[in-house]
């Protein structure tokens, strides 16, 4: 479980221009949960996820994975533990390596091994298989370059790439915003499958409030940097996305 507690953000602490981003957020999310949270530019979205992430560090407040504290833990030392999957399907391979040897790096993540390490006929194989069940036909070509495929094609093996690891936690940051519908449409089905699929936690921040209606167990909306809306379970089932639209007239 992800427990949050009391999670204030600011920036330029004591300067004419200080900004309070998020404001004594406090939440938690069972394990297994999927997350959708949506909000109005500078509403506290990123900086949510960025928090859960690691890549900030709390003004004041704590976030906690089942019990453990991980508020001044630095992202790659949460690695272990949690994966993320950006806006842009750039940020999250190398592309001048291969299919294998960017599998090979996630299944490594929070390890200190070398990249070859363990990347034999087995390892290859299993990539093979996994790959196999996205249905995108790039099981046979895991010695192409990363930086050769579609956005979608990446985005899809970031997601894949994500569980390759033990992690507890899945972080979706726009996942399909860069993406053409008919891939962003992909991308999300495989997202939602892995998900289910790994027991995974689940935070997705995203613009998009069709794939927040349709996606997740609970859909939260932040604004000024605080949760003002908070649904799951049949106050989510029951939405229209003419209820969602409301939420931001």
């Amino acid at each position: 479980m992800i427990g949050i507690s009391n999670l204030t953000q600011k920036f330029n602490i004591g300067k004419p221009n200080e900004v309070t981003a998020l404001e004594a957020v406090s939440l938690d999310i069972p394990a297994g949960q999927f997350v959708v949270v949506v909000g109005s530019n500078g509403s506290g979205k990123s900086t949510l996820l960025h928090l859960v992430a690691g890549n900030l560090m709390p003004t004041k407040g704590q976030i906690e994975l089942d019990g453990a504290n991980l508020s001044r833990l630095p992202d790659y030392k949460r690695s272990r533990w949690l994966a993320r999957v950006f806006q842009n399907p750039l940020d999250g391979t190398a592309p001048e390596l291969s299919i294998i040897e960017n599998f090979r790096l996630a299944a490594l993540r929070g390890k200190t091994k070398w990249l070859r390490i363990g990347m034999d006929g087995p390892f290859t194989a299993l990539v093979r298989a996994r790959v196999a069940q996205l249905g995108l036909g790039l099981e046979d070509k895991l010695n192409q370059n990363m930086g050769s495929l579609s956005g979608g094609q990446r985005q899809a093996l970031c997601l894949l790439m994500a569980v390759m690891s033990d992690i507890k936690v899945l972080l979706l940051d726009e996942p399909i915003a860069a993406l053409d519908p008919k891939s962003a449409s992909v991308v999300m089905d495989i997202a939602d499958r892995l998900i289910r699929e790994y027991c995974l936690t689940a935070i997705m921040v995203t613009h998009n409030l069709k794939d927040a209606l349709q996606f997740g167990d609970r859909i939260l909306q932040l604004q000024n940097g605080k949760v003002i809306r908070d649904l799951s379970g049949i106050s989510k089932n029951s939405m229209t996305l003419v209820d969602l639209y409301s939420w931001f007239s």
